[in-house]
């Protein structure tokens, strides 16, 4: 397991503690909300406050520790009970968090969950007074899928026929931008719908579906999983050929759990960072495997288990194991060419202290904008050299975006860049 940014992660685990890091920015922008206060409490006793952060620069509180069930409770469905089957035996911890900022209404994120020796990342969006009507939002977080009721899967072929109707629009995989979510079943048509960026809502469904103190393997394997079922979706058009104007539901009947303003978990957040465009596929085939899956358990499917990846993960199976011994010898690990939404791909290396040229041009270029929102990000002279100055501006972007801090523009590291840069050109300047 892979966790960063969080020191004393060892000593957390022994005394059943996780750490809480909340990130406060402008609603529907990419704008950090400097000095806001940020009030936590535990659900058990709501009227306590355990902690009292304001927001850095980037909008950021420092981690905190909270208390936390032992981490075993959450390594086997034996120990880690459900809400009718040992219900006092709740794998995390819930919180409340609070914030409050001059120009801007409250708002109240109950139901954070902190698991022991995990880093939850809890954003908080805050809705400026002009536009809000005078009223507090309260986001209700509800159990996690693994220990709430929640309605099983209905079964679905994992390749969807093709007609010559044009029922497949896309002739290659694409990875989207944006993913809408109706957050409801398909035919609640009072049901709100939500734009999310890709990587955000592959990380937000696998924080609501899994555990993050299972083994790196096992996260990696329902990860792909997860993506794989939703590029499927997004490919064969499934809601659009039905007549609907939405990529998925967030209903586990139909599609998979995804929760609005959930807190993420840091090891989830860095895994699919490095590996978001890829996929599952068989021999011959183009569209993306759909590919089911249940919690082995209270519910079963002719499709991956949860909890029985978790034991093959223990048992040292790797990613692509994992997935075989559910899926079948034929099923391989494939990688989407094509990024949209983004000013340029992947060069497919490295850039580091040494490197030149003008993908380095590309990327302090996109820092020093992004600095414009986030001034902890120090600018830099766009001489395509990359010197120590680009390797602090690329570490402090690491940083505040919940990257390894390497100071390397890697893989993720690049494309995270490209996504921040767009989203902050793309709001401050139309047109």
């Amino acid at each position: 397991m892979s966790i960063m940014n969080y020191p004393s992660i060892s000593a957390a685990q022994e005394n059943s503690a996780g750490g809480l890091k909340v990130n406060v920015t402008v609603a529907g922008l990419q704008q950090p909300v400097s000095g806001a206060t940020v009030t936590v409490t535990s659900e058990d006793a709501p009227d306590t406050i355990l902690e009292t952060l304001i927001t850095n620069e980037s909008g950021q509180t420092t981690i905190i520790t909270l208390p936390t069930p032992p981490l075993a409770t959450s390594l086997s469905p034996e120990t880690a009970g459900t809400v009718d089957n040992n219900p006092q035996n709740i794998p995390y911890a819930t919180y409340s968090v609070r914030v409050t900022a001059e120009g801007f209404e409250p708002a109240e994120i109950q139901g954070v969950e902190i698991f022991s020796g995990i880093l939850s990342l809890q954003a908080v969006p805050l809705i400026p007074s002009a536009q809000a009507g005078n009223q507090e939002e309260l986001i209700n977080i509800p159990y996690h899928t693994l220990f709430g009721n929640y309605p099983a899967k209905i079964p679905e072929p994992e390749i969807k026929p093709i007609t010559e109707s044009g029922e497949i629009i896309l002739n290659s995989v694409v990875i989207p931008e944006y993913i809408i979510v109706h957050d409801g079943v398909p035919d609640d048509n009072g049901a709100p719908d939500y734009y999310i960026r890709y990587k955000d809502y592959i990380k937000n469904v696998a924080s609501s579906e899994i555990y993050p103190t299972w083994p790196e393997s096992t996260i990696y394997a329902n990860i792909l999983a997860i993506m794989s079922f939703t590029l499927n979706r997004v490919f064969t058009e499934f809601y659009y050929n039905r007549g609907y104007r939405f990529t998925i539901t967030s209903s586990t009947a139909y599609d998979q759990k995804w929760i609005k303003d959930r807190n993420i978990f840091e090891n989830i957040s860095v895994l699919v960072d490095s590996v978001f465009a890829n996929y599952l596929s068989r021999p011959g085939v183009t569209q993306p495997i759909f590919t089911s899956y249940c919690d082995g358990e209270r519910t079963t499917c002719r499709g991956l288990s949860q909890w029985g990846s978790q034991q093959l993960g223990n048992e040292g199976y790797s990613a692509i194991n994992i997935l075989r011994y559910y899926y079948g010898n034929d099923i391989f690990i494939n990688t989407a060419q094509m990024i949209s939404g983004v000013p340029s791909s992947w060069p497919g290396f490295n850039l580091s202290v040494g490197s030149s040229g003008e993908n380095v041009r590309r990327i302090q270029t996109q820092l020093n904008r992004i600095a414009r929102n986030y001034p902890a990000i120090p600018t830099v002279t766009v001489d395509g050299i990359y010197g120590s100055g680009t390797e602090d501006a690329v570490r402090i972007f690491q940083e505040i975006f919940n990257l390894p801090a390497s100071g390397i523009t890697d893989y993720a590291t690049w494309y995270e860049i490209s996504d921040i840069y767009v989203a902050v050109t793309r709001i401050a300047e139309p047109g």
